[in-house]
């Protein structure tokens, strides 16, 4: 370990989820030196709905990851209850497939990896600092040194409050404090079909992954759980099982895990999408709401955007300004409007009452479902 202070990446990434790991490869293929860090070991279960439109599958097998020899479950409908129970049903046009990210971030690891990717597993960044125009990424009683640094740590992490980034300082608001919580579950549901279920502030979604598995994962705000005296499963009694469908989910379904998957303080605010020149990715740079469906595209797309403008740089064709520059506007223009209809998709299914209202009113108009989900999507990349 000690010769890497001697050894200078052209970039070190901080995060190895679908983000940090897919850009990884695209600039290990480039034949760059690239160092990943990953605070956790993999396989590892994440919170996460652990659905993928379709527009990412070719990038995905592009990057060297065989998603046609998984036998995943190819997702093409999608039904929405309200808290009360009130349904709708309607097609994903583009559709989707389902995988966990136990597997999918264990196979992009192993692509990095053998692509040339220095990954660094249970391993937490400490700081990242800035000077002469080069990065030392600190972790561990040790240092490197790279040309470019990148956050791809996911929702929330150390570094966020290290560097007291807008978000983390802001006063809580609505869309500033939520739980996710995770399960994978074996039930007997449509395996085409992805559900998402609405309960006061909050919503569960489930759908098939690989195996005979499926998906059960929910937001919710830290209140929830609080008024419950910080208890997940009486929480889930006294709110989720209002909803007579997340019940029958619930109270008959066969638990794989022996405790759920949970993450909180997660904020669906704006980001900067740099923060004292370390580039942004994935959902550092901005979460869309799960209620959309599109998080791990977005995740994806960001990676193939950063190395298209990273690499000019590499190549000292432009200087960093005007790499930064291409970055925010390429990323604006591709996911601004998209995460601006979550922020409203989010705030309304947020409320118990406009939620009932809302479904009961969509109920005739399926297309109106359609037209939502197309809002938050894009085409394939």
């Amino acid at each position: 370990m000690a010769t890497l202070r001697r050894t200078r990446f052209d970039v070190g990434i901080i995060g190895g989820g679908l983000a940090g790991l897919s850009l990884s490869i695209l600039l290990a293929k480039k034949n760059y030196k690239v160092i990943l860090f990953e605070k956790e070991k993999y396989p590892f279960h994440r919170v996460c709905g652990e659905y993928i439109s379709y527009e990412s599958w070719k990038f995905i097998e592009g990057l060297g990851v065989p998603l046609s020899t998984l036998h995943l479950p190819v997702i093409q409908k999608l039904m929405v209850s309200s808290p009360g129970g009130k349904l709708i049903r309607a097609n994903l046009d583009l559709g989707g497939f389902g995988i966990s990210r136990y597997l999918i971030d264990f196979e992009l690891k192993k692509t990095a990896a053998s692509n040339g990717v220095l990954v660094l597993e249970d391993t937490k960044v400490s700081d990242v600092v800035y000077l002469d125009d080069a990065f030392q990424i600190q972790f561990q009683n040790n240092s490197v040194n790279c040309r470019v640094a990148v956050g791809a740590f996911g929702k929330r992490s150390n570094l966020d409050v290290k560097w007291r980034r807008h978000f983390v300082q802001k006063k809580t608001q609505k869309l500033d404090n939520y739980i996710g919580v995770k399960y994978h579950i074996k039930t007997e549901f449509p395996a085409d079909t992805i559900a998402l279920h609405n309960f006061k502030d909050g919503y569960c979604g489930i759908s098939k992954i690989e195996g005979d598995a499926y998906c059960l994962c929910y937001l919710t705000t830290a209140q929830n759980l609080k008024d419950c005296n910080n208890s997940i499963k009486t929480m889930e009694e006294m709110i989720l099982f209002k909803n007579p469908w997340l019940k029958q989910i619930f109270t008959t379904a066969e638990f794989l895990f022996p405790e759920p998957v949970t993450i909180s303080q997660i904020s669906f605010d704006k980001k900067a999408l740099i923060e004292n020149h370390v580039l942004m990715c994935g959902d550092a740079a901005g979460m869309i709401t799960p209620l959309c469906g599109n998080g791990m595209s977005m995740a994806l797309h960001t990676a193939k955007i950063l190395a298209g403008v990273m690499e000019p740089f590499l190549k000292k064709g432009t200087g960093r300004a005007e790499m930064e520059m291409q970055f925010k506007d390429a990323w604006k223009n591709q996911f601004q409007s998209r995460l601006r209809v979550g922020r409203w998709v989010q705030a309304l299914f947020g409320r118990e009452k406009l939620t009932n209202f809302f479904i009961g009113a969509l109920q005739p108009f399926p297309f109106a479902v359609s037209q939502i989900i197309k809002a938050t999507h894009g085409t394939e990349f």
